[in-house]
This record gives C-alpha cells, sequence and structure tokens, in this order.
C-alpha cells in the first residue's frame, strides 16, 4: 500500500503539468479522470493504512538503502514497477504541446503498466489478495488502469491536431 501510495503520487504529479504544458483538450479531460481517481484511491489507501495503525510513508529502512537527501524520486523510480525516472519527469516539465502530449502518453502508459505489474504481484502473493477490501480495491485499480492504457493507446495513434478539437 504504501509503494503503491508513492506511485500513485507521481501520477497526479504528472498529470498537474497538463494545465501549462498542452492545449489538447482530450489529453485534459484524461489528465482530470487519472488526477481525480489516483487521488482517491491515494486516499483510500491512507484510510486503510491508517486503520490498521500502518503509517502510510515508507520507514526510511524500507526505501532499501536510501542515502538521504539524495534524490528520492531517483531512487524510488527503482522500486516501483512503471515509475518515470528524474530523466523522464524532466523532459515532461519541459515540454509543450506536441511533444508533451506524446511524453505524457507513453510516460502514463508506462506508469500504469508498472501499476498493473504491482497488482500482479500482490494477487501472486499466496493470501494477499484474500482480504474483500484489498481484492476489490487492487480489481477496480486495475480495470481502471487498463482501460486507461487503451484510451492513451488510442490516443498515440491519433494525429496531434486531432486532439485539439
Amino acid at each position: 500500500m504504501r509503494g503503491m501510495i508513492m506511485h500513485h503520487a507521481q501520477a497526479v504529479e504528472m498529470t498537474a503539468l497538463i494545465e501549462s504544458h498542452t492545449q489538447n483538450k482530450e489529453l485534459r479531460a484524461l489528465g482530470a479522470r487519472i488526477s481525480s481517481s489516483q487521488s482517491d484511491e491515494i486516499k483510500f489507501m491512507k484510510r486503510w493504512l491508517a486503520a490498521r495503525g500502518e503509517k502510510s510513508s515508507m520507514p526510511i529502512q524500507e526505501m532499501s538503502g536510501m542515502n538521504m537527501p539524495h534524490d528520492m524520486s531517483h531512487e524510488m523510480s527503482h522500486l516501483m514497477p512503471g515509475m518515470l525516472t528524474p530523466k523522464q519527469m524532466d523532459a515532461l516539465r519541459q515540454a509543450k504541446d506536441a511533444q508533451f502530449d506524446q511524453l505524457f502518453l507513453v510516460g502514463m502508459i508506462q506508469h500504469h503498466n508498472g501499476a498493473l505489474s504491482m497488482v500482479r504481484d500482490l494477487f501472486d502473493t499466496a493470501g494477499a489478495g484474500q482480504d474483500a477490501e484489498i481484492f476489490d480495491f487492487a480489481t477496480d485499480v486495475d480495470n481502471g488502469q487498463r482501460a486507461e492504457i487503451r484510451i492513451m493507446q488510442g490516443m498515440l495513434q491519433k494525429k496531434p491536431e486531432e486532439g485539439k478539437q
């Protein structure tokens, strides 16, 4: 759960760039949907952890020997499947319009595929998906991210001017 919170936080950070980096209405609508769902899921995960007396941030010892205050996002990108590297995030921050759209879609597909991998790992762990609340949550994440990946793949296949209508 703590890992997925950090993973979702990057997706929210990515969607926050949309407003100032593109005029693509279709991408803006998708970004709003992703931001809303990821933010709601972060709230759920924090509540779930709190109800069990757990902290929502990862203890330093779980961060596989990170040297603080070294670039945490770089270290976390190695721990969380699909997370964008600092270099990818910098490129996204610096891009505008069609270039931003392309980098965002490719990056978010990578990011969502990482979340699908995390869900798969959860269900592959004996007993981990047996809690009904976790099963429902993970299944919702899986379904939602698969649907969004299909949407983003479709958007990548369009010509850049098609999304501006």
